[in-house]
């Protein structure tokens, strides 16, 4: 009778059926981490695509702020020009109109029954504070006259005549209390004689500012 002894045979079958199943298995896991490769790879070009969009809408928006800045300025320069223009308008409107307004002011405060343009505000709070610094509504305007009226660079030189001192003070006090008028001062003044009346008179000059 033959034997015949198998086991290592079956052994070997064993160790190649073995190393088939750890080649399986490392070819899984080699498959794995490729397929995790091409998947983070794909997760990667993702974000940098998206990275790069906002990249571009951030370059549209600094072109766009900076159109808007360089046209603002324009704007701005436009603007500012419009502006120097208006205010020349306005003070050729003053120069032509201001000095008129002047006159008239300065013929309403020496008009008998009427007074200075102030507001009642204004002048109630004056009557308040200081009633010495208030008009006399029954002062007499003919009592004073103008000789002279010099106006330059909105300062008002005033020459005149008044049968005394407290008349001078009185045209002192309504153009002290007019909105046309600032800054009144009296200049010394002197005595003098009316050469065809023989009567007593005070010579003044007075200066202020004038506002239009």
């Amino acid at each position: 009778m033959i034997r015949i002894n198998l086991l290592p045979q079956k052994r070997r079958v064993e160790r190649q059926e073995t190393s088939q199943v750890w080649l399986a298995v490392v070819l899984a896991l080699l498959l794995a981490e490729v397929a995790a490769f091409f998947v983070w790879h794909g997760q990667l070009a993702e974000e940098l695509e998206g990275q790069r969009r906002q990249n571009q809408e951030l370059e549209a928006q600094i072109s766009q702020s900076k159109r808007a800045v360089l046209n603002h300025a324009e704007v701005k320069n436009k603007l500012a020009e419009l502006r120097a223009r208006e205010d020349a308008i306005q003070q050729l409107q003053n120069a032509r109109t201001g000095p008129t307004a002047v006159l008239l002011e300065l013929a309403r405060v020496m008009t008998p029954g009427r007074g200075p343009s102030v507001s009642p505000e204004r002048l109630n709070q004056v009557r308040r504070e200081s009633p010495l610094s208030v008009y006399n509504d029954n002062w007499d305007p003919h009592r004073l006259w103008i000789s002279k009226y010099v106006e330059k660079n909105r300062s008002v030189r005033l020459d005149g005549s008044a049968r005394n001192g407290e008349d001078v003070s009185e045209l002192a006090r309504r153009l002290n209390l007019s909105d046309f008028f600032t800054d009144v001062r009296l200049l010394p003044g002197e005595k003098a004689s009316d050469k065809a009346t023989g009567l007593q008179l005070v010579n003044f000059q007075l200066e202020a500012k004038v506002q239009y």
